[in-house]
């Protein structure tokens, strides 16, 4: 992939007109990207949606910081914390346990402590949602979003997780996993494996921490090369978040990852609808956040109530579009798609 120079001169500012000379060209390639996809999913039935950034529970996720904030109430009573997503899925999945089949939306999320040529601490999501499909549909519509922006003409290469350990690492990671029920397996039957390649255990390790150095050294150097990108899917169950499990595997959670030309580009889930077992995984989740990093988010009681209503049967998939917007333009630094970064540039 060709790129261009990856930072700002030092001593420039982003706004400054040489500057922004060298970004236009590349934020023109942003909006044609996003009138690709408006009139993507506009064509096939999607109502696009605004949902409020300020939230209760700003996600779920173990690993990723937040920013909180406190809403006043303008007639003296208490103040309420908030915090700004890290994705739109609660309320876009409200929507459609209240009646909205297909939907999607290009919000701003922000994750704190998060900057690199790929991230920045706000940044734009692409997420949509099918009621009544499975991750085949949006596995199609990532196809056919990588075309139509011209990013990759070619279908991607659809790989399990346990065939490209098998491929890369040299065993299947599924034959370490001793208890397909557990949110936390072993690690032990992974590090005997992991020791033999020479990563020995380190204190405190669990399995999915092992998971992800054996993944980042061996597997994902190899996704989405070759022309092509690649659709990483059937995840352990213990990374399942959202995703439910699939009925003909226990050890495995109906999710999958896109990769390309380095970069991974989205996530997908074949979406969790029993609200016992989402305030299960919430709540281990949680406990797993506070020990790991002495913070723990809220669970959104409204997201559980709207499970217990009912959401449908479905599949969703959150999409960086300012990394497929890099790809679209061939440059390698997320600030150079962007219309101003955040905060300090350097």
């Amino acid at each position: 992939m060709a790129v261009s120079p990856s930072a700002p001169a030092a001593g420039r500012p982003w706004w400054h007109p040489e500057a922004v000379a060298e970004r236009l060209p590349h934020l023109r390639t942003r909006a044609r990207v996003i009138a690709t996809l408006r009139r993507y999913f506009d064509s096939r039935g999607f109502l696009e949606v605004e949902t409020p950034y300020l939230q209760v529970a700003p996600g779920a996720e173990v690993h990723l910081k937040a920013f909180a904030t406190e809403l006043e109430d303008p007639f003296g009573g208490p103040s309420q914390r908030l915090y700004l997503h890290t994705s739109p899925e609660f309320a876009m999945k409200k929507l459609m346990a209240g009646g909205v089949p297909r939907l999607y939306q290009l919000a701003r999320v922000w994750r704190n402590a998060e900057r690199s040529p790929t991230h920045s601490p706000e940044f734009t999501m692409l997420e949509w949602y099918r009621a009544g499909a499975g991750l085949e549909d949006l596995m199609d519509d990532c196809d056919a979003i990588l075309s139509e922006t011209g990013v990759c003409p070619r279908p991607a290469e659809r790989l399990s997780v346990d065939e490209a350990f098998r491929r890369w690492v040299g065993f299947g990671v599924l034959e370490t996993v001793d208890d397909p029920e557990s949110p936390d397996p072993d690690p032990r039957p992974l590090q005997q494996a992991a020791a033999a390649l020479g990563h020995a255990a380190r204190p405190g390790e669990r399995w999915e921490d092992m998971f992800f150095r054996l993944m980042l050294e061996y597997v994902e150097p190899n996704l989405g090369r070759d022309g092509r990108a690649t659709i990483l899917h059937s995840w352990p169950a213990c990374m399942a978040a959202l995703a439910r499990r699939s009925p003909a595997d226990a050890r495995v959670a109906e999710r999958f990852e896109i990769y390309y030309q380095g970069i991974e580009l989205a996530n997908a889930f074949a979406e969790l609808t029993d609200p016992v077992e989402q305030r299960r995984r919430f709540e281990h989740d949680m406990a797993l956040k506070d020990r790991l990093y002495g913070e723990r988010w809220p669970v959104d009681e409204e997201f559980l109530a709207a499970l217990e209503l009912g959401l449908p049967d479905s599949a969703g998939i959150a999409l960086g579009l300012d990394r497929l917007v890099m790809l679209a333009a061939g440059v390698d630094d997320i600030r150079q798609v962007l219309w101003a970064p955040v905060g300090r540039e350097g």
